[in-house]
């Protein structure tokens, strides 16, 4: 795995008479302070922006946030001139996923940057592995360069949770790792099931993820899933007859009884069972886009691996199977359920899954906010469940901007709260108090190619 000394000295080259990255010179740049003056702010924790702010970020934490003219920059700080440009708190991508076993050390620190790169500063993986605990402590020390990761291990489905006995001795032992989560994968039995949430619940780690045809949506609820991922269940739940399901309910909306969704967002609320829809996931599936044009997103140019875009090519264009009007159908169907839960007052995370089908890792999370926005949630609220919200599922005061608080910053050209497509146009990013220039982004970015 990479020395703590390799990216800052790979970065130092980089920024060689660069003023806004001089601080990364220093031997300890997660360490260095960084002052952001005259900068527009958005807190998130409120629908503002409060103007002609200086913010100071040191020892990885926001050390002071008030009005440029009163600002006290201590000696030696790299100034970062605001004048502009707007700051908030960086974006979490609450389903990831990380490269597993066997993947080249350079392919797993590469999906890593590409998330930071994209102002993406907390990453939940849903496809856990060993591998990943040891990645988790080496972002944390600064040894690799990558978003706060939070991990869930190796997926509960049908193979490894087949039984009682088995699915409570993965509990255990997943617990006894380390991990931050338990993932649920479709095929665990219910009472495989059963027997998991009541282990979980007992030793206190959450589980989250799909919801499996034997347990069914009111279960889950029951159980307390921490969040249920790509509204998995919902369309089922409301569809009249017992057809088993195609990829998330799409074949089910002509059959939905859309009376029995407000009982349905009723319970979600009293159980207080997250949501981290992956709506993106659905619109690159099943919009009318030809694939053709989608294959030339300009993020795709980062794609994992040799042959990816055509892999997707062939898959979307599979989808067609279903009729435009079915598929318009299953997209208005999902935004109703969004914005019904959403409004209800339950709770939202950010979520693309990435790597996956037309999602590049870290540049799929702009997606799903411009999905959210289209879902009916306003650009704030959108921003909120990537932000604000994130803190409150983590049990912590993060995702504001306000003195305190962790350094994890996204700078910006132009204001999100104005057009959700701005957060792409990123400036730099702050990353555990490590502050990249966007000169320095885009070389790294361009070195991986």
């Amino acid at each position: 795995m990479t020395t703590r000394m390799r990216t800052p000295l790979v970065v130092t080259a980089l920024v060689t008479g660069c003023a806004l990255g001089a601080s990364l010179a220093q031997p300890d740049p997660y360490q260095a302070t960084t002052a952001f003056v005259g900068v527009s702010v958005l807190p998130m924790d409120r629908d503002a922006v409060v103007p002609n702010q200086t913010v100071i970020v040191g020892n990885q934490k926001i050390a002071w946030v008030g009005a440029a003219d009163a600002a006290k920059i201590p000696t030696g700080a790299t100034r970062v001139d605001g004048s502009g440009k707007f700051l908030m708190p960086g974006l979490a991508e609450m389903h990831a996923h990380i490269p597993g076993a066997n993947a080249p050390e350079a392919l797993v620190e590469r999906v890593l940057f590409l998330y930071v790169a994209n102002g993406v500063t907390t990453i939940r993986g849903m496809l856990g592995d060993p591998r990943h605990l040891s990645y988790r402590s080496s972002v944390t020390n600064g040894a690799v360069l990558g978003p706060r990761i939070f991990t869930s291990g190796p997926s509960f489905n049908d193979k490894t949770a087949p039984t009682k006995d088995a699915a409570v001795a993965a509990v255990v032992e997943q617990k006894k790792m380390g991990y931050d989560l338990l993932k649920i994968h479709p095929g665990v039995p219910r009472d495989a099931f059963d027997a998991l949430a009541e282990k979980a619940h007992e030793l206190k780690i959450p589980f989250a993820g799909h919801v499996p045809a034997q347990v069914g949506l009111q279960r889950a609820i029951d159980a307390r899933y921490r969040s249920i991922d790509h509204l998995d269940g919902y369309i089922e739940a409301l569809a009249s007859k017992p057809e088993p399901s195609q990829f998330f309910g799409i074949n089910l909306v002509n059959d939905a009884d859309e009376s029995k969704l407000p009982a349905l967002v009723k319970a979600t609320l009293a159980a207080r069972v997250w949501q981290v829809p992956t709506q993106v996931l659905m619109d690159n599936l099943m919009n009318d886009l030809p694939a053709e044009e989608m294959a030339k997103r300009p993020e795709l140019q980062y794609a994992l691996n040799p042959g990816d875009v055509q892999k997707w090519i062939a898959l979307k264009q599979g989808y067609t199977k279903y009729s435009q009007a079915d598929r318009q159908k299953f997209l208005t169907l999902r935004r109703r359920i969004i914005r019904e839960l959403h409004d209800a007052g339950v709770p939202f995370a950010l979520g693309s899954d990435a790597p996956q089908w037309w999602n590049v890792p870290g540049f799929s999370v702009h997606r799903e906010l411009r999905s959210l926005v289209d879902a009916g949630l306003t650009p704030y609220q959108a921003l909120r469940t990537g932000t604000q919200q994130i803190g409150v599922y983590l049990g912590t005061t993060d995702g504001v901007v306000a003195a305190g608080r962790r350094a994890d910053l996204m700078l910006l050209d132009a204001n999100p709260l104005q057009d959700i497509g701005n957060t792409s146009r990123i400036a730099g990013v702050v990353v555990n108090g490590r502050w990249l220039p966007k000169a320095v982004i885009d070389k790294r970015l361009g070195e991986g190619k």
